[in-house]
């Protein structure tokens, strides 16, 4: 029997495609990096950006130095635009994300969250109206380790107060998640309802057809339903 469902957070519960997008390329550009040395050294921190040891400021500054681009008004310009970028994929949420979480809370059902984050996605995501919705959300950012950490799932199971077979687990598919879910014990479910949006070098995940799909959000209820 389910009780809770584990969600990821990006290209699940919102798309950053949707509305303005503001990738490593777009921060190049405004700033006048060449693209491809930008994402090298962007993506170099990246980790260290994910599990809070960098902000996104503190990560902006030690890449544009690097690249002997750094004054404090390209960071500033670069993360305010990060953060306009991030208003509109929130506002875009398609209505059948809270629709979803709603009936998942009637039904009984215990929701978590399990998200790869920086230091402004976190911020969106505990401003957003999804928030209050999680009775338990582990966000990189603020648990100092990311998926596939098997240890990310292991909290969620712990803290929820449920076991892992009793656990959906549903994303996109990025960051080896439906595979780290598996391991961990967990139902999971690619969610593709989003896919279409994203765009070469940004697509998080390819559809993995050894996972079961979900191609709207209301299907996820369909799993509960039958039980898994």
């Amino acid at each position: 029997m389910i009780k809770a469902v584990v969600f990821d957070m990006f290209e699940t519960l919102v798309s950053l495609f949707d509305g303005k997008i503001y990738f490593g390329e777009d921060i190049a550009a405004d700033v006048g990096a060449d693209p491809q040395l930008f994402r090298k050294e962007w993506h170099a921190i990246e980790e260290d950006r994910t599990v809070g040891k960098y902000t996104i400021e503190e990560g902006l500054r030690i890449v544009l130095k690097k690249l002997d681009l750094y004054s404090e008004e390209m960071v500033c310009l670069a993360a305010s635009k990060r953060m306009e970028s991030l208003q509109d994929t929130f506002s875009a949420m398609p209505e059948a994300t809270p629709e979803l979480l709603r009936e998942l809370k009637n039904r009984g059902i215990k929701i978590g969250l399990i998200t790869n984050t920086f230091s402004d996605e976190r911020d969106m995501i505990r401003d957003s109206v999804l928030f209050p919705y999680f009775d338990v959300a582990l966000i990189s950012y603020e648990q100092g380790i990311c998926k596939p950490d098997q240890e990310m799932f292991r909290r969620m199971t712990e803290q929820l107060g449920v076991q892992a077979e009793e656990c959906l687990y549903v994303g996109d598919g990025g960051s080896n998640e439906l595979f780290a879910a598996r391991q961990a014990g967990m139902h999971p479910v690619q969610c593709t309802w989003f896919h279409e949006k994203a765009f070469e070098p940004h697509i998080p995940c390819p559809i993995l057809d050894e996972f079961e799909h979900a191609d709207q959000q209301m299907e996820i209820l369909e799993f509960l339903d039958r039980g898994v």
